[in-house]
């Protein structure tokens, strides 16, 4: 069956504004163009979508979505495979988020009593299950297994204290990477401090630390934009290179 944009958008449930972004980007070509200078979808533009919108709803960037389906090895259902487990993650996540607000009413009405790390339990498992599924094959090629579990069981067993100290130390790296883009100095106090605190950072999850992993580390934010992203999206400009040379410069 073939249908033209409004059809597919209105059978998709998006805007006609959407499938036209998607065709400018090279995202979601039509069959066809016709005469009449219509768009018209087949049945290959629609299987293509439902993808689109599965890893849409997953939160993935557009450009990473394209990436994956202009793969030559991509396999359709690979990734409905793939996507069904991503959902099932997310399942878990928003279930153990339920039973955290069910717990902590019942704490409010003192039915129960929450230790402070039952109340913060469901927010660091939510964090493993994101870095898991955004970056978790990339650190078990790098790391190896054993080495993950052993950060991501560090980071699950966090006090309260460490949990909100490790994020506050990640916020202040962060403003001072923007910061030192203004002056960018690797000899200064700042870019030291700056080390220091991706450092603190780390520690907090790290079974144990040193240089060259730190480096390696910092190497795989240049490699792949995906962590570059994480840094660059909140200080909200490009500060992965500088991270990357601040680190270098302090792990001689």
């Amino acid at each position: 069956m073939k249908y033209t944009i409004k059809k597919l958008a209105e059978l998709a449930g998006v805007s006609t504004r959407t499938l036209r972004y998607y065709d400018q980007i090279g995202l979601l070509k039509p069959e066809e163009v016709n005469k009449s200078n219509y768009r018209i979808y087949d049945e290959k533009n629609v299987n293509k979508l439902q993808q689109i919108m599965f890893y849409r709803s997953l939160s993935f960037p557009l450009n990473q979505i394209k990436q994956l389906l202009d793969d030559p090895n991509f396999s359709r259902l690979q990734a409905l495979e793939d996507q069904r487990k991503m959902l099932k993650d997310k399942q878990v996540e928003i279930e153990r988020l339920l039973t955290n607000i069910d717990q902590t009413i019942k704490d409010y009405h003192g039915e129960i009593k929450m230790t402070d790390t039952e109340k913060f339990q469901a927010f660091k498992q939510q964090k493993l299950h994101e870095n898991e599924a955004n970056f978790g094959t990339e650190i078990r090629q790098k790391y190896g297994e054993k080495t993950v579990e052993q950060s991501n069981q560090k980071f699950s067993n966090l006090t309260e204290k460490d949990f909100q100290a490790m994020q506050t130390i990640e916020k202040q790296l962060i403003d001072d990477l923007v910061m030192l883009t203004k002056k960018p100095d690797l000899e200064s106090p700042l870019a030291e401090k700056i080390y220091q605190e991706h450092k603190q950072w780390l520690q907090y999850t790290w079974p144990s630390y040193n240089t060259q992993a730190h480096r390696g580390l910092v190497d795989m934010y240049l490699a792949d934009d995906r962590f570059a992203r994480y840094y660059d999206e909140k200080a909200k400009e490009s500060v992965v290179q500088l991270l990357h040379d601040v680190v270098y410069r302090y792990t001689n």
